[in-house]
């Protein structure tokens, strides 16, 4: 006869349903892993409330496959805006549409010049442990892309950047995809038509096979709408954003990605002279230790005095690898969308806790 399973309490089903979210509550206590419960945390209790998150995101990300857990994290309304490199923009769509052809290299850091000569010959292009191939992924998506380019210059279209690749990666067929559609981030924000901005879109591999089909005359440079073009537009975006609970920023790395989207607060201000509300969060997963005069290392305190957050924004800087604390974040955040109710009795033990310890300086 078989043997009947005993009946789960409401609270064993909680624990079963939010595993990350738990672990998370009960191991990160100190260091970085108590900023990455507290940004965590906060996170969801400004989603929790209505508000809405922009991500800025920089280094190769897309080539580490954060679309795993952004993909779905995007799908389920906890990510509102991205602002992402040109690089991570195309890695994403390379990922979907070449991924058996990736080749990855654990043993990297005892590579030789020799070792990556032979790594060239073969077509593939290294990223740290993992490879981009040259024909399966730049150069067939080349042969999609080009006409695109092409067709806009014969009708005197303009674009931004991202709006090609939104296009392209809905119009893909399912044959044609080697990747996982589900675990594409730019395939579920162009379903979405999240606003986007992709600055400094001409430092990538499709920016110089645009600039060197520009050169030949073969497409022409103002199809393609300027940076200056993506800040004017983000103005907009932004004040929709930012209405009822506000909007907070969550970055991974530094450089463009994110200085550029977080400027707008500022701009709107000073430039425009209109009332603008301030980001009402902001967290930073960074591996760059603060620095003199380094963007990536300064601390979310310098940016109170540029007027993008103020003293009342809660603020998180997280220094460490954010291919392992994103998508743990992410993790843990779906789950939470998934039974919000256990995960704010979690939380609310948490933070009793935490309060027990909690020292006051005078």
């Amino acid at each position: 006869m078989p043997r009947i399973p005993p009946r789960t309490s409401p609270r064993t089903s909680r624990r079963a349903a939010l595993p990350t979210l738990e672990f998370i509550a009960r191991h990160y206590r100190n260091f970085n892993a108590r900023a990455t419960r507290d940004a965590l945390y906060a996170y969801w209790d400004h989603v929790r409330a209505g508000g809405r998150m922009y991500w800025a995101v920089a280094g190769a990300m897309s080539s580490a496959q954060l679309g795993i857990s952004l993909a779905p994290a995007i799908r389920a309304g906890l990510v509102h805006g991205l602002s992402v490199t040109g690089a991570n923009l195309e890695e994403s769509l390379f990922r979907l549409v070449a991924h058996e052809h990736y080749r990855d290299f654990p043993e990297y850091r005892y590579f030789t010049k020799q070792d990556d000569t032979r790594i060239l010959t073969q077509r593939m292009r290294r990223v740290t442990d993992t490879s981009i191939p040259e024909d399966e992924a730049f150069r067939a998506v080349e042969k999609i892309l080009v006409p695109m380019w092409t067709r806009a210059s014969a009708r005197g279209e303009r674009r931004f950047w991202h709006e090609y690749f939104y296009e392209l990666v809905q119009a893909l067929p399912r044959r044609r995809m080697q990747g996982r559609p589900e675990e594409c981030w730019l395939l579920a924000a162009a379903e979405k038509n999240l606003p986007i901005v992709v600055p400094g879109h001409e430092d990538s591999t499709f920016g110089n096979i645009f600039a060197s089909h520009v050169k030949l005359g073969e497409v022409s440079a103002s199809i393609v709408k300027s940076g200056i073009e993506y800040m004017a537009g983000f103005y907009d975006d932004y004040r929709v954003l930012s209405k009822g609970r506000g909007v907070g920023f969550f970055q991974i790395g530094g450089g463009i990605a994110g200085d550029f989207p977080i400027c707008v607060v500022p701009s709107i201000k000073y430039d425009l002279q209109e009332a603008v509300r301030p980001w009402a969060y902001f967290c930073q997963i960074s591996d760059s230790t603060t620095s003199y005069g380094s963007y990536s290392g300064a601390t979310p305190n310098e940016k109170i005095t540029w007027d993008k957050l103020t003293e009342e924004t809660p603020m998180f800087v997280i220094e460490s690898d954010a291919t392992i604390v994103a998508p743990l974040m992410l993790s843990a955040l779906l789950e939470a969308t998934a039974d919000p109710r256990g995960a704010d009795a979690i939380i609310k033990a948490s933070r009793a806790e935490v309060r027990r310890f909690r020292a006051k300086v005078r």
